[in-house]
């Protein structure tokens, strides 16, 4: 069985976005029932890091909210990641920010970031039904910014917010398109407050879908399952790895709970399966 890699998420600036995506709790228009702050201390940052690290975690993502970077929160991102690696080894440390230029992308390249996540969330067709205040092509073309500067790629989605079948394979070969390094699958968490109300998949749906994303993607790259986790997989999650996942994010999620770390080691253990120790592994 292959090592399971293990990523935890940071949200180092929360619910400040303008934008109107309907699946994100971070919008201030829906005025979800969430914790707000602004830039959290570089010092808790590091502290956090070091603790995902003792979980086990050897992906760590500096996310963000807000529709893409601008010069403060370029500087800011910069100025954790390099607090970061001053003081935690070996872990791969990624930054969520938004759309990105190639030049802000080069910048936190230069100051420590080693990949850059940015989900196309839907397909074309069908992003224009969550989102008004800005374009899938955006989200596009900045991934191919991120690899234009050499930096790995993050590149998934959300399944389940009312898409059809023929979205849901648009979504994944658009991502296969971009070669990305690294797969998150997310399957949609609802909330009272947000626009969309229900999660349109089961969990054999969900199961399907890691399987088609693990033959288009091939063997070698990294494909994580990540929010919506708990709610279709709580004791079953052999499912998704038989299915072809190899990485989960342990910990809590942007806005909502996950599983305890330490019962997600468990589990893993309980399953036969080891947790990756090295980068290198994917």
């Amino acid at each position: 069985m292959r090592p399971i890699f293990l990523c935890a998420i940071n949200n180092i600036l929360s619910g400040t976005c303008k934008e109107d995506c309907k699946f994100c709790t971070q919008s201030v228009r829906y005025h979800a029932d969430i914790e707000r702050y602004s830039y959290k201390a570089i010092d808790q940052i590091v502290a956090e890091a070091k603790q995902a690290k003792a979980n086990g975690a050897l992906g760590y993502c500096l996310v963000t909210a807000g529709k893409g970077l601008d010069e403060k929160k370029t500087d800011f991102v910069a100025r954790a990641a390099q607090a970061v690696k001053a003081e935690v080894e070996g872990l791969n440390l990624i930054a969520c920010n938004g759309t990105a230029t190639k030049e802000q992308l080069l910048y936190l390249k230069q100051h420590g970031i080693d990949s850059y996540n940015h989900n196309l969330e839907t397909s074309e067709r069908y992003y224009p039904d969550i989102c008004q205040t800005h374009g899938w092509q955006e989200r596009y073309i900045t991934c191919e910014n991120v690899k234009s500067v050499g930096l790995a790629l993050c590149s998934g989605g959300i399944f389940g917010m009312g898409e059809r079948d023929e979205d849901r394979d648009a979504l994944l070969n658009a991502i296969v398109s971009l070669q990305p390094e690294s797969v998150p699958l997310n399957f949609y968490h609802p909330n009272p407050a947000l626009p969309i109300k229900t999660r349109n998949i089961n969990q054999d749906e969900a199961v399907e879908i890691i399987k088609k994303a693990r033959r288009l993607l091939g063997e070698e790259r990294l494909l994580m399952v990540a929010g919506g986790r708990e709610l279709l997989f709580s004791g079953e999650e052999a499912k998704m790895f038989q299915a072809g996942a190899n990485a989960i994010v342990i910990g809590n999620y942007l806005t909502t709970a996950g599983e305890a770390p330490d019962k997600d080691r468990a589990m893993l253990r309980s399953l036969g399966y080891e947790v990756a120790v090295s980068c290198d592994t994917h």
